[in-house]
């Protein structure tokens, strides 16, 4: 007798796959997740042939001889009115019943409760990850994967340059796995780490001497009025404003911290535009030592006491200013008829050519014409006589005259006669106080 027993060879898929497959001859129960057995000698018609009969296996089936009681199958019954049983040669033997095993799914094992329990490939070392990925356990499998900073390329992690796509507002160094934020000078790194904020310097630390303004990223240092940043752009020196103009002052300029002041000398007050200087007339308001005899006489700056005009021989005294040579002295025949004495003041470094006097004669002859020079005190050639007119003249200052000084002209008139053919001169005394200062 012929035993034909069909069995099918159980095919797994390798281990790094997450899909449950069965061996042949086993199917999936999705609502319990195992193998069950499938019975091929119902689902498959005419499994067995001839006088054979199908018999199921745990994972297959067996065709045996239906007259083999070794092999009898209680499906031999449904087919009992067709093939008669033959005559039983002795009682029929009672064979146990065959018990399904559990098979689990792939990915999953049996545990000690006889249950199917997820296989942790990740903690056993079963995956195949590459050695720069990570292994990911899941329900029936594991995924390889990277860590953060990385992405997967054909199977290798491969490190992401962050700074590439501007995950830093300002600054960006890129590491292994990750990055690092920086910001530029003037700036300080918000909590998220990537973004920058402005540092007020001013109000953190005050960097200037004097007054700071904040700027975005930045900060400027400014100086209060009278001072200039110096070249380190932080520190203020004083500004010497003297310095920088000689017309700030009429006088003398004094240099302050932060400011200047304007002084005058001696003899002056200093007027309301705090630059100007004014002359102290001292004769005015009798601030002077003359005595009663003398006369105050006030030139910029100062005064001088003037003692009255006395006449010399042969001269005598007409009044407090003039005098007269007469013309029946003998000694006065090639002397001027008449000095009178002038007094003027001037003030230093005057602006040439000046007319400074003018003389003319007060009586008029007919016949008579004038001539007008400077008869003496003019050795320096500071000064010349201008006729205006038949009687007048014009004294003139061509050079500049620097005081202090004290100049006496004699300012001589010539009369000419010709019809009764007389000559004879006048001569006016005029001393000129130069002060020492151009105001």
């Amino acid at each position: 007798r012929i035993l034909t027993a069909f069995t099918l060879a159980v095919c797994l898929s390798s281990p790094g796959k997450a899909q449950q497959q069965c061996t042949n001859g086993f199917d999936l129960d999705r609502a319990s997740g195992q193998c069950l057995d499938i019975d091929e000698c119902r689902t498959i018609p005419e499994a067995c042939r001839g006088d054979m009969v199908c018999v199921n296996q745990n994972g297959g089936y067996l065709c045996v001889p239906r007259t083999n009681p070794v092999y009898r199958s209680p499906y031999l019954n449904p087919y009992s009115n067709i093939y008669p049983p033959p005559p039983a040669p002795g009682p029929v033997p009672n064979y146990p019943t065959v018990t399904r095993p559990l098979i689990c799914r792939f990915g999953y094992q049996l545990d000690e409760n006889n249950q199917c329990a997820d296989v942790d490939e990740c903690a056993s070392d079963s995956h195949q990850c590459n050695p720069t990925q990570i292994c990911i356990n899941t329900e029936g499998g594991y995924t390889c994967s990277c860590t953060e900073g990385y992405w997967l390329l054909e199977g290798q992690c491969l490190d992401i340059d962050e700074c590439r796509y501007g995950y830093c507002q300002q600054l960006c160094a890129n590491v292994p796995g990750s990055y690092s934020c920086t910001c530029n000078p003037g700036f300080t790194l918000n909590d998220d780490g990537r973004s920058c904020q402005d540092v007020n310097e001013c109000t953190s630390e005050n960097p200037c001497t004097q007054t700071c303004v904040n700027t975005y990223g930045s900060f400027l240092c400014r100086c209060e009025p009278g001072y200039e940043l110096e070249a380190d752009g932080v520190n203020c020196s004083d500004m010497d404003e003297c310095s920088f103009s000689e017309f700030l002052c009429q006088h003398e300029c004094v240099n302050g911290p932060g400011s200047y002041y304007c002084i005058c000398p001696s003899g002056y007050n200093l007027l309301d535009d705090s630059r100007s200087c004014q002359d102290i007339n001292e004769c005015e308001i009798r601030n002077f030592t003359c005595t009663p005899q003398q006369t105050c006489f006030n030139i910029p700056g100062e005064y001088k006491c003037l003692d009255p005009v006395r006449c010399e021989e042969p001269y005598i005294q007409i009044n407090e200013n003039r005098c007269m040579c007469p013309a029946e002295n003998a000694g006065c025949r090639d002397q001027p008829f008449t000095i009178l004495y002038r007094v003027m003041d001037m003030v230093s470094g005057r602006s040439v050519p000046s007319d400074i006097f003018q003389m003319q004669a007060t009586t008029r002859y007919p016949g008579a014409y004038y001539i007008f020079q400077i008869k003496s005190g003019n050795e320096g050639r500071e000064f010349y006589m201008r006729q205006t007119g038949p009687i007048s003249a014009t004294l003139v200052m061509t050079r500049p005259v620097k005081g202090p000084r004290t100049i006496q002209l004699d300012l001589e008139m010539i009369t000419v006669n010709t019809v009764i053919n007389f000559r004879g001169s006048s001569v006016i005394r005029l001393r000129i106080y130069v002060s020492q200062y151009s105001f």
